[in-house]
């Protein structure tokens, strides 16, 4: 099983297990300063297991062609045949891992508890450890990486990194945003021509139109949650998402908002959290989250056709699969599904 979620209160208490995104992990945190991961360091790999592809994944990348999917206890999944066959990576860490970022066929990061960010070179069949802090016990949730030097990894309580030598070396830059009251980064994306966008915990919303190197705290349309952020393919358009099926659409940059209507074929109103999307090659965006939704844009985001998977198994993450089909992960592993979201053979 997966570890229990927990948040903090504004108070500074513990609250009950909450559903943030799936079960993206354990958020208490020390404070403390991030430590790099010693090369040498007696490491404790993940467990092989052949259950390892059912297993609760929370996000699958392409590395070139290539698929590479993580999740809980430190494993990591590739498949060169469209998603047919799993192998399970070598990787040095038994933590939950929740984001996974490739920038080219070879060159990948991922992130997850404990502060701790993983590198691979060779298309994620191999991994090496790159920073971790133990103390912390906070998870990293997002990265970016403009190329294989310089990126970017947010999380719990605030958390801004950033490496500009391929991660050999990581600077906390947390100060850079206007966050005082530390609230959790969810997501983070490159927009092309408006900058990059930072989402989280009440609606927290920040802008970077340098590369991240200044941002800016822009008015969120939401102050609830907020757990992704994509580019619509407009000029200054992105989607933002989060709780209770609040999805958001802007043309401006994020300067202001419309929030779009998603309405389930049974004629209510879709109330599930989002937790991921993706725009695949023709230009529509999938946005997949809680009870199996999966919803469908062929509009840069202006409206949504939403299909309920019979399963209602919760979806952490969505990528393109052969063909205009679709490859999901969430909880029981990866699904490779039609272009709505269905079962092949289903309606």
């Amino acid at each position: 099983m997966s570890e229990p979620i927990v948040r903090r209160t504004r108070s500074g208490k513990v609250a009950r297990p909450v559903l943030q995104a799936l079960a993206l992990c354990s958020l208490l945190v020390a404070a403390a300063p991030l430590v790099q991961a010693q090369a040498a360091d007696a490491a404790t790999f993940s467990v092989p297991s052949t259950r390892a592809v059912s297993s609760l994944l929370l996000d699958v990348a392409h590395a070139g062609k290539r698929l590479v999917a993580v999740g809980e206890r430190g494993h990591v999944l590739y498949s060169d045949d469209d998603g047919a066959n799993w192998t399970q990576a070598k990787v040095p860490t038994r933590q939950m891992l929740t984001a996974v970022y490739f920038v080219d066929e070879q060159h990948g990061w991922a992130v997850g508890h404990d502060a701790l960010i993983l590198a691979s070179s060779d298309g994620g069949a191999t991994w090496t450890k790159q920073f971790e802090d133990l103390q912390r016990e906070a998870p990293l949730l997002d990265l970016w990486f403009k190329d294989a030097q310089h990126g970017f990894a947010i999380g719990a309580y605030g958390a801004l990194l950033e490496t500009s030598d391929g991660g050999a070396t990581w600077d906390d830059v947390s100060d850079r945003l206007d966050n005082e009251d530390t609230y959790h980064l969810n997501a983070i994306a490159d927009v092309p021509g408006a900058g990059l966008f930072i989402v989280g915990e009440a609606g927290a919303l920040f802008r970077s139109t340098d590369e991240g190197q200044s941002w800016e705290t822009l008015e969120g349309p939401y102050q609830g949650s907020l757990f992704g952020v994509i580019a619509s393919g407009e000029p200054d358009g992105l989607l933002v998402y989060g709780l209770r099926g609040h999805l958001f659409h802007s043309t401006d940059a994020g300067e202001t908002w419309q929030q779009v209507p998603l309405t389930t074929a049974s004629g209510g109103d879709l109330e599930f959290g989002l937790a991921s999307a993706v725009t695949l090659g023709d230009g529509s965006i999938v946005v997949v989250g809680h009870g199996g939704s999966v919803l469908r844009s062929t509009d840069h985001g202006h409206s949504f056709s939403v299909f309920n998977r019979p399963d209602r198994v919760s979806l952490a993450g969505v990528t393109a699969g052969a063909d205009g089909k679709l490859v999901l992960v969430g909880q029981g592993g990866v699904r490779l599904t039609t272009e709505t979201g269905a079962n092949p053979g289903q309606q």
